[in-house]
């Protein structure tokens, strides 16, 4: 979750990728979404507010802050190591930018923390989903298959459970439940059911040792397809530890009633599971409320949000081949056109 850019599955970064170790995915095309939402009152972006609800190192927020520059721009993070390299990136935009350290799904907590009202203050909310290269590339978090480190994948150090713990204490039923729901992963009883037997005699401490057991686990042809063999495991993992789409479940509806009429709310996602949560919520939003059958819209009840991208937009040739981790994301974008009941 995070404006630096993603990995699905843990792949090495790139070197020159930027001072800050990534290139933000779809920058321009984000900036040119929010930005009929943040110039309603001037081409500086006066009196808007936008809440970058995935900071990451702060790549998104940078821009919006350096073209528009009377916006305001409130970050959420979970993780301090993020809060610090995007405050120390973003210092310079002085009172123009505050960080608050909360999942994503806590935007109603952050907006009273600056003064705000929950509902109908602000202007453009986005979100850039998933792990961030940032953190993949801190070995020692445990997000990574491709380098030996802790299985951790905690997201906020401060969570109490670690993959680790995850993969020693839950039951083969859990396991599986965890693999198949969060990683797609169809070997997932296989792998669980050999996960709870290679612990007994040894508890998981790295990922190392976990991807060795998926080696073992998954059936050769199936490892020659579908990319590295630990690439659904690890997925299903770190969404577990950190109750990633529980979070987005609750985020998207508070992001939406954040953002006053004309407001927009734009969402970046990189994986199946996380898309269909946004697709789901995204389209209840700008569904009509007239009861079905009725020939005419029922004035009052007109959709509160329209679309303003059509389906799931991707990233075009040119973005993927400058920057490979643009390759999976999906991007959705809705607007406010009327407040709630209609009023």
């Amino acid at each position: 979750m995070r404006a630096a850019n993603h990995l699905r599955g843990g792949v090495a970064v790139a070197e020159d990728q930027g001072p800050y170790g990534h290139l933000p995915v779809l920058l321009e095309r984000c900036v040119n979404l929010l930005a009929p939402a943040l110039t309603k009152n001037g081409p500086d972006g006066a009196q808007a507010v936008l809440v970058d609800a995935t900071l990451g190192a702060g790549g998104h927020s940078e821009q919006f802050l350096e073209q528009f520059p009377a916006l305001r721009v409130i970050g959420l993070d979970r993780d301090p190591s993020a809060l610090q390299i995007a405050g120390d990136r973003l210092a310079r935009f002085g009172d123009r930018f505050t960080a608050v350290r909360t999942r994503y799904d806590g935007i109603p907590d952050a907006l009273a923390e600056c003064g705000l009202s929950a509902t109908r203050s602000i202007d453009g909310v986005l979100f850039d989903l998933g792990v961030s290269s940032m953190q993949l590339d801190r070995t020692e978090r445990g997000f990574s298959y491709s380098a030996d480190a802790p299985l951790d994948m905690r997201m906020d150090p401060d969570l109490p459970l670690s993959a680790a713990d995850i993969l020693n204490t839950y039951d083969k039923r859990e396991l599986t439940a965890i693999l198949r729901e969060y990683g797609e992963e169809r070997f997932a009883s296989r792998i669980a059911a050999q996960v709870v037997r290679r612990r007994q005699v040894k508890p998981f401490s790295t990922t190392a040792e976990l991807v060795e057991l998926l080696y073992e686990a998954i059936p050769a042809p199936a490892r020659r397809t579908g990319g590295h063999p630990a690439k659904r495991t690890f997925q299903a993992l770190r969404v577990a530890v950190n109750a990633e789409l529980d979070s987005l479940r609750a985020a998207l509806p508070a992001a939406l009633d954040a953002v006053s009429v004309g407001g927009r709310v734009v969402v970046m996602a990189y994986q199946s599971l996380e898309d269909r949560i946004v697709k789901s919520e995204f389209a209840e939003a700008t569904a009509s409320r007239t009861p079905p059958g009725l020939p005419i819209e029922l004035p009052g009840h007109e959709p509160e949000f329209v679309s303003v991208t059509r389906g799931a937009e991707r990233a075009d040739a040119d973005e993927i081949e400058q920057n490979p981790r643009a390759a999976a994301v999906r991007l959705r974008a809705v607007q406010r056109a009327t407040e709630r009941g209609g009023l």
